[in-house]
């Protein structure tokens, strides 16, 4: 599953796993669909600032496996990524929430 996180000035798609566990250190339950109003913006950004200090180096969770893998060599495999990583492109889009008063909002994708 995928997680379109949006905002009135932008879109970011995430793998759910990694998204989830960022909403979780961003002291949000994980719950898809939910949302931040623009208000508590600045408190979950704090909150994912310090959980990242202290998880950030934990690796992205991954994907389940796949339940009909392919044989082939050419299929890429993922390597592990940070959280801190990971949260890149959402500490982006959160911080540009704050600066433009934007509600965060998720859902599948």
């Amino acid at each position: 599953m995928l997680v379109k996180f949006s905002t009135r000035h932008g879109q970011l798609v995430m793998l759910s796993e990694p998204a989830i566990a960022l909403l979780r250190l961003g002291g949000h339950s994980g719950t898809v669909p939910s949302a931040v109003l623009a208000a508590d913006l600045p408190a979950f950004l704090e909150r994912l600032r310090s959980g990242l200090e202290l998880h950030g180096d934990e690796l992205s969770p991954l994907p389940p496996p796949d339940p009909h893998p392919r044989d082939d060599e050419d299929t890429p495999r993922e390597r592990p990524v940070s959280l801190r990583h990971r949260a890149v492109p959402l500490l982006d889009m959160v911080r540009t929430a704050i600066d433009r008063n934007s509600d965060l909002m998720w859902d599948k994708a």
